[in-house]
Formats: C-alpha cells, sequence, structure tokens
C-alpha cells in the first residue's frame, strides 16, 4: 500500500486561555521555567490520511475548527499535540490573498507564488500566459494586487494553482468568493485533476460539491471528529443533524409518554429496543414491532407516521385505515403489531417514525413514542421521495 501524502495523528490545537496584558505577562512567566501554560483547545483528537489518488471533504458548522485543521495541515500553525506527515508538493489556497504581496501587480505575484511551490524561474516563464489566461481579470493583472476585488485575488490564486498542479490540493471554502461562471471553471478543472490522478482535501458547506468532488468525509463538530468515512454516509449524517437543529429539537429521539390508557409499553425497529437512530442502506425495510397496553383488552388500533428530521410529513397510517387484522393477542392486556415499511421511495436522510397507540374505535390517540432511522445510499437527488420518471421517448 503506498505511502500517505498526509497522515494527521491525535493533532490538537489550543490557545491560551486569556488574552488581557497581565495573562500574557503570566503566561510568559511560566514558559520560561518550562510550566505548561493553560490553554482552551479548539482542535483535538484528530486524526486521518489521504493518499495518493484520493479526495477528502471536510464538513462542520461555522467555529467547529475546520480552518485550524487546515492551517496545523498546511504547516500556518504548529499544532499543540499530535503531528501532521506530508509527502509530496502540496499546493494551499486557504485565505484571500495568502502568498500575494498586495504591493505587487498580479503579473508580479504570478513569479512570487509559483516560485514558493517550487517552479524554477523558465516554468513560471513557460506557464505565466496560461495562468493569465485561466485567471482572466484582464488589464488588472498589471494592477497592485490590492487594488483586486476578493474574487479577483482568488482567480489569481487558484489559476497559479491550476498551472503547478501539486500532487495534493488542499482548499477552503475560499472559491466560494468567485463569481459561478469561475467557480464552473474550477470546479471542472478539479474533475480533470481528480481523473489524473490528483489528490483533493476540501473543505466546504455545500455538500452537493462535497459528495460531488470527494470520496470520503470527515465532520468536525467542536473541534472533534463526529463522523468519518464514505462521503455519502457522512454528509447524509450531517445533513440530518441540522434538520433536527432545524426543527428545534436537541438532536435527541423524544420517547416520551403521554399517560393515555392505551399505551406503548414495547418498541424494536429492526429487532434493537433501543432509542438510538437505526441505520439503513437502500432498498432495505424498517420492521417496527409494537407492543401497546389495552385496559380493556380489546384489540387497539396502532397508527404510524414518518417525518423528516426538520418535521417534514412524508407519510401516515393505521391499522384501521388499512383494513388489518394482523395484530396478534400476547395476554389479556397486551397486542402486538408488526409493520413492515419498504423505504425504498425515501432518499437517503433523517428520518423519524412516530409510532402511536389509539383506541379501538380509532378516534382519540393515546400514546405516542419515536425512534429516527437514517437512511443512507449514493444518491445525489433532491427532496424527500424519489418519483418514478423517465427521459426522452424512454417508456
Amino acid at each position: 500500500m503506498s505511502t500517505p501524502l498526509l497522515k494527521a495523528v491525535n493533532l490538537g490545537k489550543g490557545y491560551p486561555a486569556s488574552s488581557d496584558p497581565r495573562a500574557r505577562l503570566v503566561a510568559l512567566g511560566r514558559a520560561l521555567v518550562g510550566l505548561s501554560i493553560p490553554r482552551t483547545p479548539v482542535l483535538s483528537g484528530v486524526g486521518f490520511e489521504v493518499r495518493r489518488g484520493e479526495s477528502l471533504g471536510i464538513i462542520g458548522e461555522n467555529g467547529a475548527g475546520k480552518s485550524t485543521l487546515l492551517k496545523l495541515i498546511s504547516g500556518v500553525l504548529q499544532p499543540t499535540e499530535g503531528c501532521v506527515s506530508r509527502s509530496g508538493s502540496i499546493g494551499a489556497l486557504l485565505e484571500l490573498g495568502a502568498g500575494f504581496d498586495t504591493e505587487l501587480s498580479g503579473r508580479d505575484n504570478i513569479a512570487l507564488a509559483a516560485g514558493l511551490m517550487g517552479l524554477s524561474p523558465g516554468d513560471i516563464a513557460g506557464r505565466r500566459e496560461s495562468i493569465i489566461e485561466f485567471a482572466d481579470i484582464g488589464r488588472y493583472i498589471d494592477e497592485p494586487v490590492k487594488h483586486y476585488s476578493s474574487g479577483m485575488t482568488v482567480r489569481l490564486g487558484f489559476a497559479v494553482i491550476a498551472a503547478c498542479r501539486p500532487d495534493l490540493l488542499i482548499t477552503d471554502e475560499v472559491l466560494a468568493v468567485g463569481d459561478e461562471s469561475f467557480q464552473k471553471k474550477c470546479v471542472r478543472w478539479i474533475e480533470d485533476y481528480l481523473d489524473g490522478g490528483g489528490t483533493l482535501l476540501l473543505v466546504s458547506h455545500s455538500m452537493y460539491h462535497i459528495q460531488k468532488l470527494c470520496k470520503h468525509a470527515l465532520w468536525l463538530k467542536d473541534g472533534r471528529v463526529e463522523a468519518y468515512g464514505d462521503v455519502f454516509d457522512v454528509t447524509q449524517d450531517y445533513l440530518a443533524f441540522h434538520e433536527r437543529k432545524q426543527a428545534g429539537g436537541p438532536g435527541d429521539i423524544d420517547a416520551g409518554y403521554s399517560g393515555g390508557e392505551y399505551r406503548i409499553s414495547r418498541a424494536s425497529i429492526n429487532g434493537v429496543e433501543s432509542e438510538a437512530p437505526t441505520f439503513l442502506r437502500e432498498g432495505e425495510s424498517v420492521l417496527a414491532e409494537v407492543d401497546i397496553y389495552s385496559p380493556d383488552g380489546r384489540a387497539p388500533v396502532f397508527g404510524f407516521g414518518v417525518i423528516r428530521a426538520d418535521g417534514t410529513a412524508i407519510y401516515g397510517s393505521t391499522s384501521e385505515i388499512d383494513g388489518s387484522r394482523s395484530a396478534e393477542r400476547l395476554d389479556d392486556t397486551h397486542w402486538r403489531f408488526r409493520l413492515h415499511l419498504l423505504a425504498d421511495e425515501l432518499l437517503p436522510g433523517g428520518y423519524l417514525l412516530r409510532l402511536h397507540a389509539v383506541e379501538p374505535e380509532g378516534v382519540r390517540l393515546h400514546d405516542t413514542i419515536v425512534r429516527g432511522f437514517s437512511l443512507r445510499g449514493r444518491s445525489r437527488e433532491f427532496g424527500h421521495v424519489r418519483l418514478k420518471h423517465h427521459w426522452g421517448d424512454e417508456a
């Protein structure tokens, strides 16, 4: 197996807990005598590796530690704990204007930036016109960079990296400031770069681009790795987390009991009674087995509803509506229902399954519990359900 181009082991970064003058003086004194300085961690225990030809997307909320991680990887910052090992040439586009002398023209900065990336003067001269053409900033190429807009600065920075074609490309959300046509040009270039064996480390809030360009993903949450693995698994979990958050809940499954007469005494999803979400692959089905207590011994009605984690209703029904007579009597006061829910029309994402105990007349809902399930898959379709469709003259 090839040596990783990039490997992070137990990587962490912390900053002094206070920045007032007295605290800085105390910290300096402790450092001089060899004592540790109290630090507030912004990144802790991060580990992953990227091999040649792979692509890794890094996702997370603002403040999760993504930019700090990239600065540690690129060598801009030194870690407080752990280590980073790198091999091969690295091109990093992290911040607007990074590596540029704002007093120099764009043309002069091409030579400066390309030289810092290891190109010889001859190589720079041979590639200068293609860089200028890719950047497409017109007469501003001979203006000082300090006069550039943020989009123009990104154009020039990406054009230099495109010409150098490093072994590993590291880029932040900085590309989002470019106009749409330039973003498309960059995406096309990155796809060609990856097809040619290039290696990518991409930070973005766009799950569309993460899924499109990356094979693996790493989700940072509060400075720690929340999930790391297949890009579709990680991004779908991340989107489900945000749907629950936007719905106003804490992100945990609510299994409260309302105290009605008819109540759910036991529930399992695919054989598991835990309140933790169940993970499914596309094509798998949900088997809900629910025991309902009936105080008068009559067969109750069982109802269910499927909603997205953000509260969007998808579908619901009851045993009475469907005309089911499949309830199994367990004893004088308990009945068991089994529901097979085929999820093949649902798109990947996070869902909640509401389970209801309803009186035999089907009028009053007495008890509800909720279980979550996450449907994983490699789909890039939009919405909640998959509608059958065809293109052109296809039958």
